[in-house]
């Protein structure tokens, strides 16, 4: 049962006087949710499971800075993605800066996909990519980031989020027409 907008604030006032309660209340709430969202990007089931207890960690240590200015799912959600890319950061991820005239080309805003394939098939396919391209495709399509945002979170320019958006669009395209090849013929 989803509890109401006031309860709701109830155990996120709680939360914040330090209720143990209340604070395993928020993570029986969101917890699978944002395991999901950590599991997206780290890839692994163990590490997902420490990235999403480090973030709750995080975020009811820092929950006095939470001002209901955006929902308490979007704002956890933030520091679970922030720590997925911490963590990856911590393997040694290689987000290589590309050269000024590479970055010229122009993003391919029309971008179809047939409708037969769902969005989990997509999200599988995304998975597959190099680190770079999945975390900026992730980031940008199913987070709803700007280029701006992917830049900081990422510690990258914005015109290497661009280029990798398009370059991991291509290669999703790519296997996207492999996978309905496939399944046609």
């Amino acid at each position: 049962m989803k509890p109401t907008k006031q309860l709701h604030q109830t155990i996120i006032n709680q939360c914040k006087n330090n209720n143990a309660k209340a604070q395993m209340q928020l993570y029986n709430l969101y917890g699978k949710a944002m395991f999901l969202i950590a599991y997206r990007y780290v890839k692994d089931q163990f590490i997902a499971e420490d990235v999403m207890q480090d973030a709750f960690i995080k975020a009811f240590k820092n929950i006095d800075n939470y001002k209901n200015e955006v929902a308490f799912g979007a704002w956890l959600k933030r520091i679970v993605i922030n720590q997925s890319i911490d963590q990856l950061k911590k393997k040694k991820l290689d987000l290589v800066a590309i050269n000024e005239e590479i970055t010229t080309s122009r993003e391919d805003d029309n971008w179809q996909v047939d409708c037969e394939i769902s969005v989990d098939e997509i999200v599988e396919k995304i998975k597959l990519l190099k680190e770079k391209y999945r975390l900026v495709l992730s980031l940008y399509l199913l987070e709803g980031y700007d280029h701006q945002e992917i830049a900081q979170v990422l510690k990258i320019t914005e015109n290497t989020s661009r280029t990798n958006l398009l370059r991991g669009k291509r290669l999703l395209r790519e296997h996207l027409k492999d996978t309905n090849y496939a399944a046609r013929y």
